[in-house]
């Protein structure tokens, strides 16, 4: 079993890159590899509570987030800087997710085997 972390780093309405981001932990975690998902500079976006899509015309891959676990996707994380800069915490997010400080997102990422980051 392979140490995989995905980071997602753009905002969740750029061309779907959060949607990309989950369907490749989805897949990883499928072939029963140990996958952990960072999310930082705009894409900690895709965890705010409260998206309503209905009217929007997109697939509302929001509520998939919510069932990571369910998956064998539960090392989730979050840039504790990107928080901030956004006046998030954790009572805003949809999720339950690990903030890291940018000492620690740099110990996650070498303590992998592959890193992924989808541009």
């Amino acid at each position: 079993m392979k140490n995989i972390l995905v980071i997602s780093n753009k905002a969740p309405f750029d061309k779907m890159h959060i949607r990309e981001s989950l369907d490749t932990c989805l897949i990883f975690a499928a072939i029963e590899q140990n996958i952990s998902w960072l999310f930082k500079d705009d894409a900690v976006l895709a965890l705010k509570a409260g998206y309503n899509l209905s009217n929007s015309g997109l697939k509302d891959f929001f509520k998939t987030l919510k069932t990571l676990e369910i998956y064998d996707v539960e090392q989730v994380y979050v840039c504790a800087e990107s928080l901030k800069k956004y006046a998030m915490t954790s009572d805003n997010l949809s999720i339950d997710v690990t903030p890291l400080s940018s000492e620690k997102q740099q110990s996650l990422i070498s303590n992998q085997d592959h890193t992924v980051v989808l541009s």
